[in-house]
C-alpha cells in the first residue's frame, strides 16, 4: 500500500510550466549562438576562416563590417615585418553572458583569448521568423 502511495505522491508532484523550460532552453541557445559566432568571426579577422560562413548568422550590415575590417587586418599584416608575428594566435572565447531585452532581442558581451591578448565582443541577436540573427557586433 505504501508502493501505492509513494507513486501516487509522485504523480501529484507539480509539473513546471512551459514558459520557464522554455527561457532555459533559450537562454542556452542564445549563448551557444554567440560563442560559436564570436569564436567563428575572430577566425574571420585572423585570416582562418572566410567570413562568409557567418551570412546565415550575421545580418548584411554586420557581414559587411566584418569582412571590411578583416580586409583592414590583412592589409596591416602584409605590411608589417614578418618577425611580428599573426594576429589573433589561437582565439579562444572564455565566457559569453546575455540578458534578455524584450521577447525577440538579446544583448550578449563574450569574452575572447589569444596567445597575444584579451578583447571583448558586445552583440545583439533579434528573433525574426523563428531564426536568431546577429544585428550588432562590436570586436574590441
Amino acid at each position: 500500500m505504501n508502493a501505492m502511495t509513494g507513486n501516487r505522491a509522485a504523480a501529484a508532484a507539480p509539473v513546471p510550466p512551459a514558459a520557464s523550460l522554455r527561457a532555459v532552453d533559450e537562454g542556452y541557445e542564445i549563448r551557444a549562438i554567440c560563442r560559436g559566432t564570436v569564436q567563428a568571426a575572430v577566425e574571420v579577422l585572423a585570416g582562418t576562416r572566410p567570413a562568409q560562413q557567418l551570412a546565415r548568422r550575421l545580418d548584411q550590415h554586420c557581414l559587411a563590417a566584418l569582412q571590411h575590417r578583416a580586409a583592414l587586418t590583412r592589409r596591416a599584416a602584409s605590411t608589417s615585418p614578418p618577425t611580428a608575428g599573426l594576429l589573433h594566435r589561437n582565439p579562444s572565447v572564455r565566457s559569453v553572458r546575455a540578458c534578455l531585452v524584450s521577447e525577440d532581442v538579446y544583448e550578449a558581451s563574450a569574452v575572447v583569448v589569444d596567445e597575444l591578448r584579451v578583447r571583448a565582443v558586445a552583440l545583439r541577436l533579434e528573433r525574426n521568423n523563428l531564426v536568431w540573427r546577429i544585428t550588432a557586433l562590436e570586436i574590441g
